[in-house]
């Protein structure tokens, strides 16, 4: 019989992750607020990015420049994602 693995149940591997082996991990017993907050300040530079882009004249910007700047929103949004996933999962229910 298979038995869970302690170090792959606590860090997870963020789903950002190129390699077939985890570099970056979320510690899943970290404080739900702090993993929140690491959670935040991805999806809030995310959304800076898209408002700034928002803002700016795409006529002046490079054609090469869209894959870089997907590829910053995509990670910055996966890795908030991957963060709000686990803080959901370890923030106490609440009760209504």
């Amino acid at each position: 019989m298979n038995s869970p693995d302690p170090l792959t149940d606590r860090y997870r591997p963020l789903k950002s992750s190129y390699s077939e082996t985890p570099v970056l991990v979320i510690d899943t017993e970290a404080d739900p607020f702090e993993i929140l907050d690491a959670a935040r300040q991805r999806i809030r530079a995310a959304s800076d990015l898209l408002e700034t882009l928002y803002c700016l004249c795409f006529k002046q910007a490079d054609t090469s420049d869209i894959p870089n700047i997907v590829s910053a929103l995509y990670l910055l949004t996966q890795d908030g994602n991957d963060l709000l996933d686990i803080a959901r999962q370890r923030l106490p229910k609440l009760t209504g």
